[in-house]
Protein backbone atom coordinates (compact mmCIF):
# COMPACT_ATOMS: atom_id res chain seq x y z
CA UNK A 1 0.00 0.00 0.00
CA UNK A 2 1.47 3.69 -1.08
CA UNK A 3 2.52 5.87 1.93
CA UNK A 4 0.70 9.33 2.04
CA UNK A 5 3.47 11.60 0.90
CA UNK A 6 4.91 15.13 2.48
CA UNK A 7 5.43 18.01 0.57
CA UNK A 8 7.73 20.50 0.08
CA UNK A 9 8.56 23.48 -1.79
CA UNK A 10 11.96 24.40 -2.30
CA UNK A 11 12.95 27.60 -4.02
CA UNK A 12 15.38 28.42 -7.16
CA UNK A 13 16.06 32.19 -6.14
CA UNK A 14 18.07 33.80 -9.23
CA UNK A 15 20.52 36.11 -8.43
CA UNK A 16 19.38 39.68 -9.77
CA UNK A 17 22.57 41.49 -10.82
CA UNK A 18 23.46 37.42 -12.58
CA UNK A 19 21.64 35.29 -13.79
CA UNK A 20 23.91 32.37 -14.37
CA UNK A 21 23.89 32.50 -10.39
CA UNK A 22 21.55 31.31 -7.17
CA UNK A 23 20.83 30.92 -3.53
CA UNK A 24 22.12 28.06 -1.22
CA UNK A 25 21.57 28.56 1.86
CA UNK A 26 23.90 26.68 5.12
CA UNK A 27 21.84 24.00 6.69
CA UNK A 28 21.65 23.51 10.12
CA UNK A 29 23.69 21.12 11.88
CA UNK A 30 22.83 18.03 13.91
CA UNK A 31 22.90 18.46 17.45
CA UNK A 32 25.95 17.95 19.24
CA UNK A 33 26.51 14.97 21.48
CA UNK A 34 28.30 17.04 24.25
CA UNK A 35 31.03 14.63 24.13
CA UNK A 36 34.17 16.20 23.42
CA UNK A 37 35.28 12.79 20.93
CA UNK A 38 32.36 12.33 18.80
CA UNK A 39 32.01 16.36 18.85
CA UNK A 40 35.49 16.02 17.33
CA UNK A 41 34.34 14.30 14.49
CA UNK A 42 33.21 17.44 11.92
CA UNK A 43 31.14 17.15 8.95
CA UNK A 44 31.91 20.11 6.59
CA UNK A 45 29.53 22.87 5.72
CA UNK A 46 26.53 21.60 3.63
CA UNK A 47 24.71 24.21 1.32
CA UNK A 48 20.77 23.54 -0.09
CA UNK A 49 18.43 25.14 -1.72
CA UNK A 50 16.00 27.12 0.50
CA UNK A 51 12.80 24.97 1.48
CA UNK A 52 10.11 24.42 3.78
CA UNK A 53 7.17 22.01 3.83
CA UNK A 54 4.15 22.64 1.83
CA UNK A 55 1.02 21.49 3.60
CA UNK A 56 -2.36 21.38 2.29
CA UNK A 57 -5.08 24.47 2.47
CA UNK A 58 -7.55 24.43 5.76
CA UNK A 59 -10.19 25.57 3.99
CA UNK A 60 -10.02 27.60 -0.22
CA UNK A 61 -8.19 30.35 -0.18
CA UNK A 62 -8.76 33.47 -2.57
CA UNK A 63 -5.44 35.19 -1.69
CA UNK A 64 -3.43 32.64 -3.17
CA UNK A 65 -0.15 33.52 -5.29
CA UNK A 66 -0.36 33.30 -8.90
CA UNK A 67 2.45 30.98 -9.87
CA UNK A 68 3.32 31.80 -13.40
CA UNK A 69 3.47 27.99 -15.45
CA UNK A 70 1.90 26.01 -12.99
CA UNK A 71 -1.65 25.77 -14.59
CA UNK A 72 0.69 23.74 -17.61
CA UNK A 73 3.83 22.82 -16.34
CA UNK A 74 2.47 20.09 -13.64
CA UNK A 75 -0.24 17.49 -13.82
CA UNK A 76 0.25 15.52 -11.03
CA UNK A 77 -0.41 17.82 -8.11
CA UNK A 78 -2.75 20.75 -7.77
CA UNK A 79 -1.09 23.32 -6.25
CA UNK A 80 -4.52 25.25 -5.77
CA UNK A 81 -5.30 22.70 -2.98
CA UNK A 82 -1.48 23.49 -1.01
CA UNK A 83 -0.94 26.82 1.09
CA UNK A 84 2.12 28.05 -1.24
CA UNK A 85 2.14 31.54 0.90
CA UNK A 86 2.87 30.39 4.01
CA UNK A 87 5.54 27.94 2.71
CA UNK A 88 6.95 31.12 0.87
CA UNK A 89 6.91 33.08 3.72
CA UNK A 90 8.79 30.72 5.91
CA UNK A 91 11.24 30.23 3.62
CA UNK A 92 11.75 33.64 2.93
CA UNK A 93 11.66 34.61 7.03
CA UNK A 94 14.91 31.90 6.78
CA UNK A 95 16.59 34.61 4.44
CA UNK A 96 15.74 37.81 6.34
CA UNK A 97 12.43 39.23 4.62
CA UNK A 98 9.24 39.77 6.68
CA UNK A 99 5.87 39.62 5.88
CA UNK A 100 6.23 39.37 1.84
CA UNK A 101 5.16 36.75 -0.64
CA UNK A 102 5.97 39.56 -3.33
CA UNK A 103 7.64 38.91 -6.68
CA UNK A 104 7.24 37.10 -9.86
CA UNK A 105 7.52 33.62 -9.11
CA UNK A 106 7.06 30.63 -11.86
CA UNK A 107 6.61 27.08 -11.38
CA UNK A 108 10.08 24.99 -12.37
CA UNK A 109 9.30 21.50 -11.95
CA UNK A 110 7.61 18.96 -9.40
CA UNK A 111 9.66 16.11 -8.09
CA UNK A 112 8.42 12.50 -6.62
CA UNK A 113 10.97 10.61 -4.35
CA UNK A 114 10.97 7.08 -4.12
CA UNK A 115 9.95 5.33 -1.28
CA UNK A 116 13.10 4.83 0.38
CA UNK A 117 11.07 4.03 3.78
CA UNK A 118 10.26 3.60 6.36
CA UNK A 119 8.34 7.16 6.75
CA UNK A 120 6.64 8.73 3.85
CA UNK A 121 8.22 9.97 0.84
CA UNK A 122 9.03 13.80 0.60
CA UNK A 123 7.88 15.28 -2.99
CA UNK A 124 9.03 18.56 -3.86
CA UNK A 125 7.50 21.57 -5.94
CA UNK A 126 10.39 24.12 -7.32
CA UNK A 127 9.65 27.47 -7.98
CA UNK A 128 11.97 30.25 -9.69
CA UNK A 129 11.95 33.58 -8.99
CA UNK A 130 14.36 36.48 -8.58
CA UNK A 131 15.84 38.59 -5.46
CA UNK A 132 17.52 41.25 -4.44
CA UNK A 133 19.70 40.36 -1.19
CA UNK A 134 22.05 42.79 1.25
CA UNK A 135 25.69 40.92 0.55
CA UNK A 136 26.36 42.03 4.66
CA UNK A 137 22.99 41.03 5.68
CA UNK A 138 23.22 37.24 4.58
CA UNK A 139 26.85 36.14 3.98
CA UNK A 140 27.25 33.96 6.80
CA UNK A 141 24.24 31.77 6.05
CA UNK A 142 23.70 32.23 2.13
CA UNK A 143 25.93 32.25 -0.54
CA UNK A 144 25.71 32.83 -4.36
CA UNK A 145 26.47 29.85 -6.73
CA UNK A 146 26.96 29.09 -10.34
CA UNK A 147 26.03 25.60 -11.67
CA UNK A 148 29.62 25.67 -12.62
CA UNK A 149 30.74 25.46 -8.91
CA UNK A 150 28.33 23.19 -7.46
CA UNK A 151 29.70 20.66 -10.41
CA UNK A 152 32.84 21.61 -9.29
CA UNK A 153 31.57 20.82 -5.49
CA UNK A 154 30.25 17.69 -6.26
CA UNK A 155 32.23 15.59 -8.98
CA UNK A 156 35.89 16.97 -7.89
CA UNK A 157 35.46 17.09 -4.23
CA UNK A 158 38.50 17.93 -1.83
CA UNK A 159 38.73 16.69 1.86
CA UNK A 160 36.80 18.95 4.47
CA UNK A 161 35.45 21.00 1.22
CA UNK A 162 32.23 22.58 1.70
CA UNK A 163 28.74 20.01 0.38
CA UNK A 164 26.31 20.96 -2.13
CA UNK A 165 22.85 18.94 -0.91
CA UNK A 166 20.86 16.72 -2.88
CA UNK A 167 17.58 19.37 -3.89
CA UNK A 168 20.24 21.29 -6.04
CA UNK A 169 20.68 18.01 -7.59
CA UNK A 170 17.29 17.20 -8.03
CA UNK A 171 16.11 20.19 -8.87
CA UNK A 172 18.80 21.92 -11.17
CA UNK A 173 21.14 19.21 -12.20
CA UNK A 174 19.08 15.92 -12.63
CA UNK A 175 17.30 15.42 -16.03
CA UNK A 176 15.96 12.14 -16.18
CA UNK A 177 15.23 12.08 -20.30
CA UNK A 178 19.01 12.60 -20.35
CA UNK A 179 20.68 10.67 -17.82
CA UNK A 180 22.86 8.25 -18.49
CA UNK A 181 21.83 5.39 -20.90
CA UNK A 182 20.09 3.26 -18.12
CA UNK A 183 16.38 3.58 -18.51
CA UNK A 184 14.08 2.93 -15.17
CA UNK A 185 11.24 1.70 -15.80
CA UNK A 186 8.03 3.91 -15.20
CA UNK A 187 6.71 2.06 -12.46
CA UNK A 188 10.01 2.63 -10.00
CA UNK A 189 11.47 5.75 -9.22
CA UNK A 190 14.66 6.64 -8.61
CA UNK A 191 16.98 9.44 -6.94
CA UNK A 192 20.31 10.41 -8.64
CA UNK A 193 22.92 11.65 -5.74
CA UNK A 194 25.48 12.61 -6.03
CA UNK A 195 25.55 12.78 -9.55
CA UNK A 196 26.12 9.93 -11.58
CA UNK A 197 24.96 7.38 -8.62
CA UNK A 198 21.30 6.65 -8.99
CA UNK A 199 19.56 5.19 -6.34
CA UNK A 200 16.45 2.46 -7.18
CA UNK A 201 14.68 1.25 -4.10
CA UNK A 202 12.93 -2.03 -5.06
CA UNK A 203 10.41 -4.12 -2.55
CA UNK A 204 12.38 -6.77 -1.13
CA UNK A 205 12.31 -9.75 1.87
CA UNK A 206 13.90 -7.35 4.17
CA UNK A 207 12.90 -6.73 7.28
CA UNK A 208 10.62 -3.81 9.51
CA UNK A 209 10.73 -0.91 9.62
CA UNK A 210 12.40 -0.74 5.79
CA UNK A 211 10.19 -2.25 2.86
CA UNK A 212 12.90 -1.43 0.11
CA UNK A 213 16.58 -2.58 -0.93
CA UNK A 214 18.26 0.03 -2.66
CA UNK A 215 19.59 -0.73 -6.42
CA UNK A 216 22.42 1.45 -7.18
CA UNK A 217 23.72 2.36 -10.06
CA UNK A 218 26.35 4.03 -12.00
CA UNK A 219 26.65 4.44 -15.52
CA UNK A 220 29.05 7.27 -16.91
CA UNK A 221 27.56 9.55 -19.88
CA UNK A 222 30.52 9.53 -21.27
CA UNK A 223 32.39 6.41 -20.99
CA UNK A 224 36.16 6.93 -21.31
CA UNK A 225 39.04 4.60 -21.05
CA UNK A 226 40.41 6.19 -17.59
CA UNK A 227 42.30 3.63 -16.04
CA UNK A 228 45.16 3.73 -18.39
CA UNK A 229 48.18 1.57 -17.00
CA UNK A 230 46.49 1.88 -13.82
CA UNK A 231 45.95 -2.25 -12.18
CA UNK A 232 42.57 -1.76 -11.07
CA UNK A 233 41.10 -5.13 -10.22
CA UNK A 234 38.16 -4.97 -12.31
CA UNK A 235 36.78 -2.81 -15.88
CA UNK A 236 33.21 -2.12 -16.47
CA UNK A 237 31.08 0.44 -18.11
CA UNK A 238 28.70 -0.21 -15.87
CA UNK A 239 28.28 -1.49 -12.01
CA UNK A 240 25.05 -2.67 -10.39
CA UNK A 241 25.23 -3.10 -6.49
CA UNK A 242 23.01 -5.37 -4.34
CA UNK A 243 20.57 -6.33 -6.79
CA UNK A 244 18.24 -7.76 -3.47
CA UNK A 245 14.54 -6.98 -5.30
CA UNK A 246 11.89 -9.72 -4.35
CA UNK A 247 10.92 -11.77 -7.51
CA UNK A 248 7.72 -9.47 -8.40
CA UNK A 249 10.21 -6.44 -8.94
CA UNK A 250 12.53 -9.07 -11.23
CA UNK A 251 10.65 -8.32 -14.06
CA UNK A 252 11.74 -4.51 -13.65
CA UNK A 253 15.13 -5.31 -13.34
CA UNK A 254 15.24 -7.30 -16.10
CA UNK A 255 14.28 -3.75 -18.14
CA UNK A 256 17.26 -1.80 -16.14
CA UNK A 257 19.95 -4.70 -17.28
CA UNK A 258 18.69 -4.72 -20.63
CA UNK A 259 19.80 -1.00 -21.20
CA UNK A 260 23.23 -1.39 -19.53
CA UNK A 261 26.64 -1.91 -21.77
CA UNK A 262 27.63 -5.65 -21.76
CA UNK A 263 30.86 -4.94 -19.89
CA UNK A 264 28.58 -4.84 -16.63
CA UNK A 265 30.11 -5.13 -13.10
CA UNK A 266 28.20 -6.16 -10.06
CA UNK A 267 29.19 -5.69 -6.65
CA UNK A 268 27.42 -7.05 -3.99
CA UNK A 269 28.31 -5.91 -0.20
CA UNK A 270 27.07 -8.88 1.75
CA UNK A 271 25.02 -12.13 0.73
CA UNK A 272 22.05 -11.84 2.50
CA UNK A 273 19.04 -12.00 0.36
CA UNK A 274 17.70 -8.72 0.58
CA UNK A 275 21.07 -7.77 -1.32
CA UNK A 276 21.33 -10.86 -3.77
CA UNK A 277 17.84 -12.15 -4.41
CA UNK A 278 18.22 -10.64 -8.24
CA UNK A 279 21.38 -12.17 -9.16
CA UNK A 280 20.74 -15.01 -10.90
CA UNK A 281 17.98 -12.42 -13.41
CA UNK A 282 21.44 -10.37 -14.32
CA UNK A 283 23.64 -13.48 -14.84
CA UNK A 284 20.65 -14.52 -17.16
CA UNK A 285 20.32 -11.35 -18.93
CA UNK A 286 23.88 -10.77 -19.71
CA UNK A 287 26.30 -13.99 -18.97
CA UNK A 288 29.06 -11.89 -19.56
CA UNK A 289 28.37 -9.75 -15.72
CA UNK A 290 31.27 -10.06 -13.29
CA UNK A 291 30.25 -10.75 -9.65
CA UNK A 292 32.49 -8.87 -7.19
CA UNK A 293 32.20 -10.25 -3.57
CA UNK A 294 34.51 -10.75 -0.62
CA UNK A 295 35.40 -14.73 -0.47
CA UNK A 296 33.06 -15.15 2.91
CA UNK A 297 30.36 -14.02 0.62
CA UNK A 298 30.72 -16.04 -2.10
CA UNK A 299 30.97 -19.01 0.35
CA UNK A 300 26.76 -18.12 1.31
CA UNK A 301 25.63 -17.16 -2.35
CA UNK A 302 24.16 -20.49 -3.87
CA UNK A 303 25.06 -21.84 -7.46
CA UNK A 304 21.23 -21.01 -8.50
CA UNK A 305 22.12 -17.10 -7.58
CA UNK A 306 25.40 -17.00 -9.60
CA UNK A 307 27.48 -20.05 -11.16
CA UNK A 308 29.44 -18.08 -13.75
CA UNK A 309 32.35 -15.37 -13.74
CA UNK A 310 33.58 -13.67 -10.31
CA UNK A 311 36.39 -11.82 -8.82
CA UNK A 312 36.53 -12.00 -5.08
CA UNK A 313 37.59 -8.72 -3.39
CA UNK A 314 39.26 -8.32 -0.09
CA UNK A 315 39.90 -4.31 0.32
CA UNK A 316 42.42 -3.23 -1.26
CA UNK A 317 41.60 -2.84 -4.46
CA UNK A 318 40.18 -0.33 -7.10
CA UNK A 319 37.55 -0.61 -9.73
CA UNK A 320 37.14 1.18 -13.02
CA UNK A 321 33.29 2.02 -14.03
CA UNK A 322 33.80 3.98 -17.49
CA UNK A 323 37.05 5.59 -16.19
CA UNK A 324 35.75 6.20 -12.45
CA UNK A 325 37.90 5.14 -10.21
CA UNK A 326 35.97 3.33 -7.27
CA UNK A 327 37.71 2.06 -3.92
CA UNK A 328 37.20 -1.25 -2.62
CA UNK A 329 36.59 -1.45 0.98
CA UNK A 330 36.74 -4.05 3.48
CA UNK A 331 33.87 -3.62 6.15
CA UNK A 332 33.39 -6.47 8.20
CA UNK A 333 30.81 -6.48 11.46
CA UNK A 334 27.25 -6.61 10.32
CA UNK A 335 29.00 -9.82 8.64
CA UNK A 336 32.79 -11.17 8.21
CA UNK A 337 32.36 -10.41 4.50
CA UNK A 338 31.12 -7.22 4.51
CA UNK A 339 32.08 -4.49 2.22
CA UNK A 340 31.71 -1.35 1.06
CA UNK A 341 32.96 0.98 -2.24
CA UNK A 342 34.08 5.01 -1.94
CA UNK A 343 33.51 6.64 -5.06
CA UNK A 344 36.58 8.82 -5.76
CA UNK A 345 35.57 11.72 -7.45
CA UNK A 346 32.33 12.65 -5.33
CA UNK A 347 34.07 10.55 -2.01
CA UNK A 348 30.60 9.65 -1.31
CA UNK A 349 30.42 6.20 0.62
CA UNK A 350 28.62 3.11 -0.68
CA UNK A 351 28.02 2.06 2.92
CA UNK A 352 25.62 -1.88 2.53
CA UNK A 353 24.25 -2.62 5.72
CA UNK A 354 26.88 -0.94 7.96
CA UNK A 355 24.39 2.12 8.25
CA UNK A 356 20.83 2.17 7.22
CA UNK A 357 18.48 5.09 6.92
CA UNK A 358 16.80 4.63 10.08
CA UNK A 359 18.15 3.24 13.77
CA UNK A 360 21.03 0.60 12.87
CA UNK A 361 21.74 -2.79 11.69
CA UNK A 362 21.71 -6.27 13.55
CA UNK A 363 24.97 -8.02 13.32
CA UNK A 364 24.60 -11.77 12.03
CA UNK A 365 25.89 -13.65 14.55
CA UNK A 366 25.69 -16.78 12.43
CA UNK A 367 27.56 -15.27 9.55
CA UNK A 368 30.69 -13.56 11.13
CA UNK A 369 29.43 -10.48 12.32
CA UNK A 370 31.38 -9.12 15.05
CA UNK A 371 31.57 -6.08 17.58
CA UNK A 372 34.98 -5.34 17.70
CA UNK A 373 34.79 -5.17 13.90
CA UNK A 374 32.14 -3.25 13.49
CA UNK A 375 33.70 -0.37 16.06
CA UNK A 376 36.50 -0.83 13.95
CA UNK A 377 34.64 -0.50 10.36
CA UNK A 378 32.88 2.67 11.93
CA UNK A 379 36.28 4.51 12.80
CA UNK A 380 37.91 3.52 9.81
CA UNK A 381 34.55 5.54 7.43
CA UNK A 382 34.89 8.12 9.88
CA UNK A 383 38.79 8.60 8.98
CA UNK A 384 37.46 8.39 5.50
CA UNK A 385 35.52 11.74 5.88
CA UNK A 386 32.92 10.83 3.14
CA UNK A 387 30.38 13.62 1.83
CA UNK A 388 27.63 11.56 1.59
CA UNK A 389 26.70 8.22 3.24
CA UNK A 390 24.56 6.02 0.80
CA UNK A 391 22.65 2.89 2.27
CA UNK A 392 20.89 -0.14 1.09
CA UNK A 393 18.23 0.48 2.94
CA UNK A 394 16.13 4.64 3.44
CA UNK A 395 17.65 7.84 1.86
CA UNK A 396 21.12 9.12 1.60
CA UNK A 397 22.70 10.39 5.01
CA UNK A 398 24.20 14.26 4.62
CA UNK A 399 25.95 14.11 8.03
CA UNK A 400 28.07 11.22 7.77
CA UNK A 401 30.04 11.55 10.89
CA UNK A 402 27.53 12.26 12.96
CA UNK A 403 25.72 9.19 11.75
CA UNK A 404 28.96 7.30 12.74
CA UNK A 405 29.32 8.70 15.92
CA UNK A 406 26.16 8.07 17.19
CA UNK A 407 26.61 4.13 16.37
CA UNK A 408 29.39 4.23 18.34
CA UNK A 409 27.39 6.03 21.68
CA UNK A 410 24.93 4.25 21.29
CA UNK A 411 26.67 0.80 20.70
CA UNK A 412 29.14 1.65 23.92
CA UNK A 413 26.04 2.87 25.69
CA UNK A 414 24.54 -0.84 25.46
CA UNK A 415 27.58 -2.64 26.14
CA UNK A 416 27.75 -0.68 29.12
CA UNK A 417 24.38 -1.20 29.99
CA UNK A 418 25.30 -5.48 29.10
CA UNK A 419 27.76 -4.85 32.06
CA UNK A 420 25.74 -3.90 34.65
CA UNK A 421 23.43 -6.47 33.98
CA UNK A 422 26.39 -8.75 34.31
CA UNK A 423 27.91 -7.38 37.45
CA UNK A 424 24.08 -7.35 39.25
CA UNK A 425 24.25 -11.02 38.90
CA UNK A 426 22.78 -12.09 35.55
CA UNK A 427 24.55 -15.27 34.12
CA UNK A 428 22.51 -16.18 31.11
CA UNK A 429 21.73 -14.89 27.84
CA UNK A 430 18.14 -14.70 29.00
CA UNK A 431 18.80 -12.83 31.66
CA UNK A 432 20.78 -10.03 30.40
CA UNK A 433 18.30 -9.14 27.81
CA UNK A 434 15.37 -9.11 30.19
CA UNK A 435 17.04 -6.87 32.06
CA UNK A 436 18.72 -4.67 29.73
CA UNK A 437 15.98 -4.50 27.14
CA UNK A 438 13.15 -4.76 30.31
CA UNK A 439 11.66 -1.73 27.91
CA UNK A 440 11.62 -3.39 24.32
CA UNK A 441 8.56 -5.40 23.11
CA UNK A 442 9.44 -8.97 23.67
CA UNK A 443 9.32 -9.66 20.31
CA UNK A 444 12.65 -8.07 19.69
CA UNK A 445 14.04 -10.16 22.02
CA UNK A 446 15.55 -12.63 19.95
CA UNK A 447 17.05 -10.51 17.36
CA UNK A 448 18.23 -8.24 20.14
CA UNK A 449 19.95 -10.74 21.93
CA UNK A 450 22.31 -11.27 18.22
CA UNK A 451 23.94 -8.26 19.47
CA UNK A 452 23.90 -9.21 23.30
CA UNK A 453 26.04 -12.34 22.35
CA UNK A 454 28.40 -10.11 20.24
CA UNK A 455 28.60 -7.79 23.08
CA UNK A 456 29.28 -9.96 25.89
CA UNK A 457 32.01 -11.64 23.54
CA UNK A 458 33.40 -8.29 22.87
CA UNK A 459 33.51 -7.35 27.00
CA UNK A 460 35.45 -10.87 27.15
CA UNK A 461 38.48 -9.83 24.31
CA UNK A 462 38.46 -6.71 26.15
CA UNK A 463 38.83 -8.48 29.53
CA UNK A 464 36.46 -6.41 31.25
CA UNK A 465 33.99 -8.77 32.34
CA UNK A 466 33.79 -9.87 36.17
CA UNK A 467 36.19 -12.84 37.16
CA UNK A 468 33.20 -15.34 38.61
CA UNK A 469 31.13 -14.80 35.01
CA UNK A 470 31.07 -18.43 33.54
CA UNK A 471 31.39 -17.80 29.37
CA UNK A 472 30.73 -21.00 28.82
CA UNK A 473 27.61 -21.32 30.93
CA UNK A 474 26.47 -18.15 28.74
CA UNK A 475 27.18 -19.79 25.76
CA UNK A 476 25.26 -22.65 26.91
CA UNK A 477 22.40 -20.82 27.72
CA UNK A 478 22.32 -19.40 23.93
CA UNK A 479 20.70 -22.27 23.17
CA UNK A 480 17.24 -22.37 24.50
CA UNK A 481 16.81 -18.51 24.88
CA UNK A 482 14.57 -18.53 21.87
CA UNK A 483 12.18 -21.35 23.86
CA UNK A 484 12.28 -18.72 26.94
CA UNK A 485 11.20 -15.84 25.04
CA UNK A 486 8.50 -17.85 23.56
CA UNK A 487 8.05 -20.55 20.91
CA UNK A 488 5.95 -17.75 18.81
CA UNK A 489 9.24 -16.02 18.06
CA UNK A 490 11.79 -17.14 16.28
CA UNK A 491 13.89 -14.28 14.84
CA UNK A 492 13.65 -16.07 11.87
CA UNK A 493 13.22 -13.64 8.95
CA UNK A 494 14.06 -13.90 4.74
CA UNK A 495 16.05 -10.67 5.10
CA UNK A 496 17.70 -8.97 8.10
CA UNK A 497 16.43 -6.66 10.92
CA UNK A 498 17.45 -3.17 10.79
CA UNK A 499 16.55 -1.85 14.59
CA UNK A 500 18.00 0.10 16.79
CA UNK A 501 18.70 -2.77 19.58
Amino acid sequence: MATIPIYKLALIIKNSSNDNEFLLVKQTRPPIFQDEEYDSFIDSDLWELPSAQLNPLEQESLSQLLIQGSNSGINKLDLSKFDINSALNQVLLQLGFENTVDGNWEFWKYVEEPEFGPGPPIHTVFLTGKLTLEDDKFQDLCKWKSIENCLDSLLEVKPLSDRVGPLMVVGLLNDPAESGRCKIPPTLLCQEYPPGIRLVPMGSRTAKPFRTTNLIVIEPDNVTDGHGDKDFAAYGDALIVDPGCRSQFHEELVEIVATLPRKLLVFVTHHHHDHVDGLSIIQKCNPDAILLAHENTMKRIGKDDWSSGYTTVSGAEEICIGGQRLNVIFAPGHTDGHMALLHASTHSLIVGDHCVGQGSALLDVNSGGNMKDYFETTYKFLKLSPHALIPMHGRVNMWPKHLLCGYLKNRRSRESSILKAIESGSETLFDIVAKTYCDVNPSLWVPASWNVRLHVEYLAQQQKLPKDFSLENFNCSCVDFADKVGSNISGRRAGFPHAKV
